[in-house]
Order: C-alpha cells, then structure tokens, then sequence
C-alpha cells in the first residue's frame, strides 16, 4: 500500500518521535509513506473567514499533488489533518472558495477536492485493519492500562471529518486492544486540553490539562496516547502529573512490533 505523506512543519522540530516512529511502523506494515516534495505548512489552524483564502493555499498544493500521484493523502498530526480535510470540504463544497483558489494557484488541472484525506490511526483501522496488526503485534503490552486522549482535532467538526463518532470514539480504544494492552474509558478523553492558549494563559492551559489527567488517573490509566504534538506539550508541561505517561500512539505502535 503506498499513500502520499504530509508530516509538517512540527513533525520536523518537536515533534520528531511522532514521525519517526510512525515511518518505522509503516515499513513493518507493508505500508509505503511517500512524502511530498515541496510541501509548506497547512496554516496549523482552519481559518473561518470566508473571504480568507491565503492560508488555505499551501493545504491544496498539498491535496493537488497527492491527486496528481494518484495516491490517498495521510497525515499523522491532528492539527494538520483536521486543517487539510477542511480545507480539502471547501474545495468539494464551498464553489466560490474553489474558484479563486484555483485561480491563484494556476494548476494545470484545477482542483476540486478529489484527494481522499486519511489519518494515520485511518489508515491503521480502514486500511491494514487491526486484526492484522494484532498478528504483526511481537511485544504484547499486556498489563499496561492505557488511555486514549483524542483532544478536539481529530473529532470536530464531525460532519468534516467523519474520523469517528465525536461524542463517544472507539479507534484509539480498538488501536490500544490491537498492541495487546487494556484501554481505559474516562470522560474527558475528548475533552480540550487547552490548546494555543498556553501561549497567553498557562494558568487556563494548566486547569484543562490537569483535569483531563486527574480523571485519567481516576480511572487507573498509567498512560496517555495522543497523536497531536500540541496536546502531548500540554499534558506533560501543563498537566502536574508524573504518574501518568503521555507518549504518541505511533511510539507505543512501535514498541508493540519491536521496532522501537
């Protein structure tokens, strides 16, 4: 399976361990990340403004050359995948926004939104499957409880992003089944954690992060997963907890199929 790979810009600073250990479980898989060349930040927020279209401009190069290779488009941070498959909405559905983008870009054939935008987690659930992933499994986790932490990226707006029921998900839970290790339900795993508002308000990023924690805690959970670099920086600098690890799914991934 070959799809085309759009790591951004975080993948390449802070957020290293998410790519690289997503690339060594993909070749364990069987599965070909063929990144795109040339790509440019998608903007790491979804601008509303109807008339801003600037911001969107980088998402559709992206999207345009994966349709040129004729591949699915997969992405691995929860802020670039919710920017490019909103994004990717607009140009299926939103005609005037279509129309100039297309005539900014000047591709050589406009693009209409025909790129299918996937997660990774997507890609692991609806393209290899978790059963095989069970049987690629050689390092069980078992006895290690773990949580899975969503935030807000993956799951809204759900009519867009159609990743899993936003109010009640189960990837992550099936994710965490499948490397042989016990997934535990607490309620705030969809919850925000507090986002870019670390930047001016710590203390308000320190109260969401620490809740979600708490209640993790509460629960039993010895570990967090998280597939968004933002929600790993706060829930370990803002959460107030060491009794709780916060690692990415694709390192625990690796771990489980003895590539780490």
């Amino acid at each position: 399976m070959k799809f085309s790979y759009y790591p951004g810009c975080t993948l390449k600073t802070k957020g290293k361990d998410l790519d690289r250990y997503g690339r060594l479980c993909a070749e364990a898989l069987g599965v070909t990340l063929a990144e795109l060349p040339d790509w440019q930040c998608c903007g790491a927020v979804y601008p509303m403004a109807k008339d801003e279209i600037a911001t969107k401009l980088s998402a559709v190069r992206a999207l345009a050359s994966s349709r040129d290779e004729g591949t699915e488009l997969v992405t691995l941070c929860s802020a670039c995948h919710n920017v490019i498959k909103q994004v990717n909405h607009d140009m299926q559905t939103d005609a005037d926004i279509a129309l100039r983008v297309n005539n900014y870009l000047g591709l050589d054939t406009p693009y209409t939104g025909e790129t299918t935008v996937l997660h990774y987690l997507e890609v692991l659930r609806d393209r290899v499957g978790f059963d095989a992933i069970k049987a690629a499994v050689k390092n069980p986790l078992t006895g290690r409880k773990i949580g899975a932490y969503y935030g807000c990226l993956l799951l809204r707006p759900g009519k867009v992003m159609r990743f899993d029921d936003p109010e009640n998900p189960t990837i992550l839970e099936d994710f965490i089944r499948a490397i042989g290790a016990e997934p535990v339900i607490y309620a705030m795993r969809n919850e925000c954690c507090g986002g870019y508002i670390a930047v001016e308000d710590k203390g308000a990023a320190v109260k969401r992060s620490s809740a979600v924690l708490d209640n993790a805690a509460a629960k039993g959970a010895d570990t967090l997963v998280t597939a968004c670099p933002l929600c790993l920086y706060n829930l370990k600098k803002n959460g107030g907890r060491d009794d709780v690890a916060v690692v990415y799914f694709t390192e625990l991934l690796a771990e489980a199929l003895g590539v780490k």
